[in-house]
């Protein structure tokens, strides 16, 4: 079942296309989790720290399937996709504010299982952004879930160092990886069960007028996918402009720290 439902998206395009957004979402969100990786086998033999953070990965990455997996199917209720997206906006604002620098807190494992531990644990504590944004990238496909999930965490863990020396070189992929999550916010909430229909009669008005000084019929399919466009430019809007606010907020308190 699960191998015929991965054989008949693969066909689509529009799975590609969320595929790049779960691996680009994940390349941007777990770059602490890739350094708390790194921190946590740093005081392991080094014949023992590859294993450790390969064995300490592949736990998180299957716990975060199972996690991402259940929101997945909650968004499905109504209501929950509204709390997601709004959850999301402030994930993607959080994402162009500057972090602390507080990874020397980060405990430092003497054996192999200690660090698979500390890992695991602490990918489970810090992935919460991670888990809603790629639940709702994925859109309730399952295949595409785990194939996204189980690219981008190798990926990560393996060029941690590079992806942030790219991320700081340019950080306009950083703005508009937080932009993509922005969009996909608003279409989030634009989908939500109990949410759509007063859209659809929000906006459906609007865009038939439109449609018909324009020359042609409006459509119900139209509407929806009007609703959610709108929603989605909105996403973006607010996620930049709250994101440029908690930025500035953020660097202004910093300042009078520095010696």
């Amino acid at each position: 079942m699960l191998a015929a439902q991965f054989q008949q998206e693969l066909e689509q395009p529009a799975f590609w296309v969320a595929l790049g957004k779960i691996i680009w979402i994940n390349v941007l969100l777990s770059g602490d989790n890739a350094l708390v990786i790194a921190l946590a086998c740093r005081g392991l033999e080094p014949r023992h720290r590859l294993w450790g953070m390969i064995l300490g990965a592949g736990a998180a990455v299957l716990l975060r399937i199972i996690f991402t997996g259940v929101v997945v199917k909650l968004m499905e209720l109504p209501y929950l996709k509204l709390v997601g997206g709004l959850a999301l906006i402030v994930i993607a604002a959080k994402l162009l504010v500057p972090e602390g620098e507080d990874e020397e807190g980060v405990e430092s494992a003497s054996h192999l299982w200690a660090a698979v531990q500390i890992v695991v644990i602490a990918d489970i504590v810090m992935s919460l952004d991670n888990v809603i944004a790629v639940a709702a990238a994925a859109n309730g496909s399952v295949p595409l879930l785990v194939l996204g999930l189980a690219i981008s965490i190798p990926l990560i863990v393996g060029g941690a160092a590079l992806i942030m020396a790219v991320l700081n070189r340019l950080p306009i992929l950083v703005w508009a990886g937080a932009a993509l999550l922005g969009w996909i916010a608003g279409d989030v909430i634009a989908t939500d069960p109990a949410i759509q229909p007063k859209l659809q009669s929000l906006f459906g008005g609007t865009l038939a007028r439109f449609e018909t000084f324009l020359g042609s019929p409006g459509t119900g399919a139209a509407s929806g996918a009007g609703a959610e466009f709108i929603c989605g430019v909105l996403g973006v809007i607010v996620v930049l402009v709250a994101g440029s606010i908690w930025r500035k907020r953020k660097l202004q308190q910093a300042k009078p720290a520095r010696p």
